[in-house]
């Protein structure tokens, strides 16, 4: 008993030496004067060490691993930077020199690949935007993304929910082509989404497909948000925005340590509203009144350096009293702007609740993601909705069945283990395993009013009732590795399997007005089964630490799936869908130069769809039944230029050219097949060109004040509409700007969008109903942070 006693001594004081023998970190944050910045926020990538340092400028790590990390350093008015930092044993020091950012870009840190790294050593086209240029292009929804990403475009009918596509791989139906995550989770489909944007960290669009590590949807690109979180600095912030169309925005936040080191809090709001657009020529009231809250909040605890937890939930309430402000045709909507003209007026309810846990653990060997997300979205109409788009007793949609109906559930697990943050060995690597569970009872019903026989029907005051229940599950695993073969060439390479299980339920149900349903259909289900393969190939040649080139290869696939029933005999449900395939081609060029005042990014792609999903909206029931149709190729090449070429004055300019057509396209239309092959792709602009340019003249003092000047040119080039290429529009430019005072902890500014009250189509349906998009625009923000 005695030995085991002296043996267990012995290992503790060894394990106790080991330990206290493990190197620390310190070091201090200068500015290029050598006066300490106080504040700074210290971050080692990959790993749970993060600190702010003090009034000094110093910060300290204790008890790392030995081993070579990244620093991303980053403090308010400085340009951020990432250090690398070669750590032995015992105490080391370093140095580190931030200088203003009006003389110099960011270094910009992306998890593009499921780790933190430099974004122009990624062999990925991928656009970044920082808080501050967020707050900057004034982005308050995920549609505000149009052109500032090469090559990408959203837009939407009006009820809120985007339609996004990259490089001509747009969305088309309820499973979207450009997959969209949020603090790591990803946003199943349309339904259960969050489209508005606040306290966000960062946003990256990953351009071409990503299937390899993102899997499912991700056949154009990635949208992938990353919102801030909580540290031991107390912090907070508030806004209020005011603006025409009785536009009003309030903004309120606070990050605070509830114990230091430990446990930490993030809360933060958004109420937005506005009188809408739109008016109703019918009773003459405003149409799209609409308001909206959203909140996210974070708890974190820290339970060890190497392992954090992290509970978020994001709540978005949405009221809109006219979610679908459409004219008949595009000649309606650009003759009569702003006016439609329905009889049935109602109010859209959309709630979205997601929560998310996340467990993080940082080690020697390897590091260890859990995500653990679930979201349920209920949206509806508390009264039938117009489903003709005039004053006519015609056709309504109705679906306020309850709340059992049209509440769409999704479960999402994914583990994940990647290489360790010390690691020097030449392999870098991640793995890991995906899986989901969702669930959509849908409920729907076209009533047929007095007024039906206009809208073809032969028999009128009766409702067709169609139940779809959706559920799905899936699995997959991945994996992907980074081989470093000298410091100028390294090899990446990936693989994904993905399964995927659907299960579709239907029923048919005529309701004549005043009397009980009658089954028309009884209750039918479908099942069907799909596998994908995702691989992916790069090689990148580090020319200098400035200068990269790589070529890639890569494939995504959007998922497969069972037709809903609709009221068209000709449009029979229960029809399999197989996946869609993009297989991407690019070769890219990544460049800072001039101490990088001046980054140039080049891109240019190749991409091949096989069995293009090709939608088809059928009416009245306002149901997308999807079908492989077609083949399509898409190419282009994009620009990316920023420039801070004089103190104070900030430059970027964003270019995509796109030429996507269908090689092989047969659709029905009238009971025959068309044949579309050679035909533009829908939702793509073949150009888009963005510029900005801010220049802030600084007035000095100890709040830092600048005076700001702002102005941007949006221009979008000729796109479709429809598959036929009927429903066109032309090129058209946007212009804004933005004038006012920044300093420290507070800022005022007066904006305006569309000056010149551009009336352009937005968005349009294949049978003609028309959204346009926003016109001239105008307000004030006042903000204050701490």
């Amino acid at each position: 008993m005695k030995t085991i006693f002296t043996l267990l001594v012995l290992f503790l004081f060894a394990v106790t030496v080991k330990s206290q023998t493990r190197p620390n970190l310190s070091g201090t944050v200068t500015d290029d004067k050598r006066q300490a910045i106080a504040g700074a926020s210290v971050y080692l990538l990959n790993t749970n060490y993060h600190t702010n340092a003090d009034k000094n400028g110093k910060f300290v790590f204790s008890n790392l691993d030995a081993g070579t990390y990244t620093l991303h350093i980053s403090a308010v008015g400085y340009a951020a930077k990432n250090q690398e930092v070669k750590i032995g044993g015992g105490k080391q020091t370093v140095d580190i020199s931030l200088k203003d950012a009006a003389n110099q870009l960011d270094e910009v840190t992306v998890t593009a690949q499921k780790y933190e790294e430099d974004a122009q050593r990624v062999p990925i086209s991928i656009s970044t935007l920082t808080a501050k240029q967020i707050r900057d292009y004034r982005l308050w929804d995920l549609k505000d993304l149009t052109a500032i990403a090469p090559n990408l475009n959203s837009a939407g009918p009006g009820d809120n929910r985007t339609v996004s596509g990259i490089r001509g791989i747009v969305t088309t139906s309820y499973d979207p082509a450009v997959a969209t995550y949020v603090d790591g989770v990803n946003q199943y489909g349309l339904d259960t989404y969050i489209p508005q944007l606040l306290d966000v960290e960062r946003i990256e669009v990953l351009r071409g497909p990503q299937g390899t590590l993102y899997g499912r949807n991700a056949t154009g690109g990635v949208i992938n948000i990353i919102t801030k979180q909580p540290s031991n600095t107390l912090s907070g912030f508030a806004g209020l925005d005011f603006g025409n169309y009785g536009q009003q925005r309030y903004t309120l936040g606070l990050r605070a340590p509830l114990i230091k080191d430990r446990l930490f809090l993030g809360v933060a709001g958004v109420y937005s509203g506005f009188n809408g657009f739109y008016t109703n020529t019918f009773n003459n009231t405003h149409f799209d009144k609409q308001h909206f809250f959203l909140g996210n909040y974070y708890l974190k605890f820290l339970a060890t350096s190497k392992l954090a937890l992290t509970l978020n939930v994001k709540n978005y309430n949405n009221r809109n009293n006219g979610a679908f402000p459409l004219a008949g045709s595009p000649a309606d909507a650009l003759a009569n702007p702003f006016k439609v003209d329905q009889d049935a007026t109602t109010r859209m309810i959309d709630n979205t609740f997601q929560s998310s846990l996340a467990v993080s653990y940082a080690g020697r060997d390897f590091n260890f993601t859990s995500q653990s997300s679930y979201q349920v979205n209920n949206r509806y109409y508390t009264t039938p909705i117009d489903g003709d788009f005039s004053p006519i007793d015609g056709i309504s949609i109705i679906n306020n069945y309850g709340g059992d109906w049209n509440k769409v559930k999704t479960g999402i697990q994914e583990f994940r283990f990647t290489s360790p943050a010390s690691l020097t060995s030449a392999l870098k690597w991640t793995a890991g395993a995906y899986g989901f569970y969702h669930y959509a009872p849908n409920r729907q019903g076209t009533h047929f009013g007095a007024d039906a026989a206009a809208g073809g029907s032969p028999m009128t005051d009766f409702t067709s009732i169609n139940t779809n229940t959706d559920r799905n599950l899936g699995v997959a695993v991945y994996g992907q590795a980074t081989y470093t073969i000298s410091p100028e060439f390294d090899i990446t390479a990936g693989l994904r399997y993905d399964h995927e299980h659907k299960k579709e339920s239907i029923l048919g149900e005529f309701q004549p007005d005043g009397q009980a349903a009658i089954v028309t259909r009884s209750d039918t289900s479908s099942k069907a089964n799909f596998n994908a393969f995702s691989p992916k190939l790069s090689v990148a040649y580090h020319l200098s630490a400035n200068n990269n080139l790589y070529a890639s290869y890569s494939r995504g696939f959007r998922a497969g799936g069972i037709t809903e029933l609709g009221s068209d005999p000709s449009q029979p449900p229960l029809y399999t869908f197989k996946p869609e395939y993009s297989n991407n081609y690019e070769i890219g060029s990544k460049n800072n130069f001039l101490d990088n005042k001046l980054r140039v990014n080049i891109t240019a792609f190749y991409t091949r769809v096989t069995n293009a999903q090709v939608p088809t909206l059928v009416l009245p029931d306002a149901i997308t039944i999807t079908k492989n149709a077609g083949k399509l190729s898409s190419k282009g090449a994009e620009l990316e230029l920023s420039a801070t070429p004089v103190k104070g004055l900030a430059l970027d300019y964003n270019f995509g050219y796109t030429h996507a057509r269908y090689t092989s396209l047969s659709i029905g239309s009238n009971g025959q097949i068309v044949d579309l092959k050679g035909n533009h792709q829908i939702y793509t602009p073949d150009i888009t060109s963005m510029l900005a340019a801010q220049y802030s003249y600084d007035l000095g003092g100890p709040q830092k004040v600048k005076l700001v000047a702002r102005g941007e040119w949006r221009y979008l080039g000729d796109q479709y509409f429809d598959l036929a290429n009927q429903i066109k529009q032309k090129a058209y430019s946007k212009f804004n700007a933005r004038l006012g005072v920044d300093t420290k902890n507070f800022s005022l500014f007066f904006w305006e969008s569309n000056i010149a009250n551009k009336k352009y189509m937005d968005y349009a349906y294949d049978f003609g109903a028309s959204h346009l998009g926003n016109p001239r625009t105008y307000g004030v923000s006042l903000s204050t942070s701490f």
